[in-house]
């Protein structure tokens, strides 16, 4: 079954959320996984790309849009069925993708902004009345 991982950040502001996202990103890629980006939108994929090559001077996170058709270790979309992919799901989106349940490991992403917020106890919930084990990562502290 599924596990289920939420992060808490202090932090309202979604650029910090974008921040946190791609050091997840790049510590789940170098621990050896497979993973699958999922986002809102068309402009979402084309800003999370922007920032998975430049968010760290001295990162190197290889990835490429799932609509690009080039194969890699991460893809960034907004396709709910999430091309391939099955080991892991960054789920950055409003809404929950169709496809997460045949993913190893799904993470949220919780910022103190009330839409996300909002948007994230209404993940958990989904999540919880459907039996997925959940783990919440406090990284406020």
């Amino acid at each position: 079954m599924t596990q289920i991982d939420f992060y808490t950040l202090a932090d309202e502001q979604e650029a910090a959320r974008l921040d946190f996202a791609c050091r997840l990103i790049e510590t789940i890629w170098r621990k050896g996984h497979q993973l699958y980006v999922f986002v809102d939108d068309d402009v979402a994929v084309a800003h999370l790309d922007e920032l998975l090559w430049a968010f760290r001077a001295d990162s190197f996170v290889p990835h490429a849009r799932l609509d690009s058709q080039v194969q890699a270790p991460i893809h960034v979309g907004c396709d709910e069925a999430g091309g391939t992919h099955h080991d892991v799901l960054v789920n950055l989106a409003a809404q929950i993708p169709a496809c997460f349940s045949r993913f190893e490991r799904v993470t949220e992403i919780i910022t103190a902004d009330e839409q996300v917020l909002q948007n994230k106890r209404e993940a958990w919930r989904f999540y919880r009345q459907r039996g997925y084990p959940l783990k919440h990562h406090d990284m406020r502290r």
